[in-house]
């Protein structure tokens, strides 16, 4: 559904990233597939092979088969129609983000491909529930707000989760990051770049721990007046949080799953 910065170290661009993903066309008889129109690197391959594969798109943005209208983001979740030529579908997804709305919208596109009814895509994309350790959002003893999402990183989903995390009003917020892996000779840019957009986002402590999570810090400094902390670990991070964190504060805890940090969701 994407074509981002995951893997990157391994693969040595996103063009590359692009073409490895596509290599699925080639064990089908008859090549279908149904993309994310909105990133750059597929509409472009959209618009070059729109007349020898058949391609099904949806998106946000561009102009697409199934396209997102009346998008209205909330902290635990989102509503929006599906539009089509054909019809429209009144869409509940359970999660909040707009990442979240192109999962759907995926979803919903895959399901008419199917054959499957709008009453079961609908109600499939209400029942749907997170793998754990993504987005898990639970309230802590001392009132405090946890977005675990420490399951993997790269800077797209790094970037999605900061503006989930700013779109809470009225609190302080509070993002615990750690290193992305696999960006090989990309990884100091990719940093500089979460760094960044934690800069540009109404974000109130910034706690980092990992080798590259230094160039987080750095560019955060760097752009913005943020309060920030780092750490040789996750002990260290825990510790500093038992003392820090407040009733109403909303805390974001993401990093690759190396780094370990589901151990400080585990402990707060």
């Amino acid at each position: 559904t994407n074509i981002g910065t995951s893997h990157i170290g391994i693969l040595g661009s996103r063009e590359n990233i692009l073409k490895a993903k596509l290599e699925i066309l080639e064990g089908m008889k008859i090549p279908k597939i149904i993309i994310n129109n909105d990133n750059d690197l597929l509409h472009k391959w959209y618009e070059e092979n729109r007349e020898k594969i058949e391609i099904h798109t949806f998106g946000i943005e561009n102009e697409s088969e199934l396209k997102a209208q009346n998008i209205q983001l909330r902290e635990n979740g989102s509503e929006f129609s599906a539009v089509s030529t054909k019809q429209t579908l009144n869409i509940q997804v359970p999660v909040g983000g707009e990442h979240f709305v192109y999962n759907a919208l995926c979803a919903t596109q895959v399901g008419y491909n199917l054959g499957i009814s709008n009453e079961k895509i609908i109600q499939g994309i209400a029942q749907f529930q997170l793998t754990k350790k993504r987005m898990d959002i639970r309230k802590l003893e001392n009132g405090a707000i946890l977005i675990n999402d420490a399951y993997n990183a790269s800077y797209e989903s790094m970037k999605a989760s900061l503006e989930f995390l700013e779109k809470y009003t009225g609190t302080r917020k509070i993002a615990v990051l750690g290193d992305m892996f696999e960006l090989g000779q990309y990884s100091e840019e990719l940093h500089r770049k979460v760094g960044k957009e934690v800069a540009e986002k109404d974000i109130d402590i910034l706690i980092c721990a990992g080798e590259s999570s230094k160039f987080i810090i750095e560019e955060a400094e760097k752009n913005s007046k943020i309060k920030t902390y780092y750490f040789n670990n996750n002990e260290e991070i825990v510790e500093n949080l038992s003392q820090e964190l407040k009733n109403g504060d909303v805390i974001l805890v993401k990093a690759s799953n190396g780094m370990k940090f589901f151990e400080i969701c585990q402990k707060l």
